[in-house]
């Protein structure tokens, strides 16, 4: 699956591509994060800022009511590699879904 601004995907789901090479800017944000507004980025790379300060590119394959899943970039540039994840909701601050 690779929609619109997705990625293709190789065998195992993971995209065959790295992220987009900058970071996007953080807003301000005072609420949780809604499975219903990140669900639209599924098959899309998708920012992540988590609560506890960690932020890093992911393409997100799974949202469900208390957590997401899919692939995490560990690297810099063109240069790494993608490691399939999963994250609980609650420790998402923010994401940015990349289109």
């Amino acid at each position: 699956p690779g929609g619109p601004g997705g990625a293709p995907t190789g065998p195992g789901g993971a995209p065959l591509s790295p992220p987009p090479s900058f970071t996007p800017p953080q807003m301000p944000q005072a609420f949780a994060i809604d499975p219903g507004g990140i669900r639209r980025c599924r098959f899309q790379y998708v920012y992540i800022w988590q609560t506890n300060g960690q932020q890093y590119w992911i393409f997100l394959t799974f949202v469900g009511r208390n957590s997401i899943a899919g692939y995490r970039w560990f690297g810099y540039g063109p240069f790494g590699y993608w490691v399939y994840f999963g994250l609980d909701l609650d420790r998402v601050q923010q994401f940015y879904c990349y289109r």
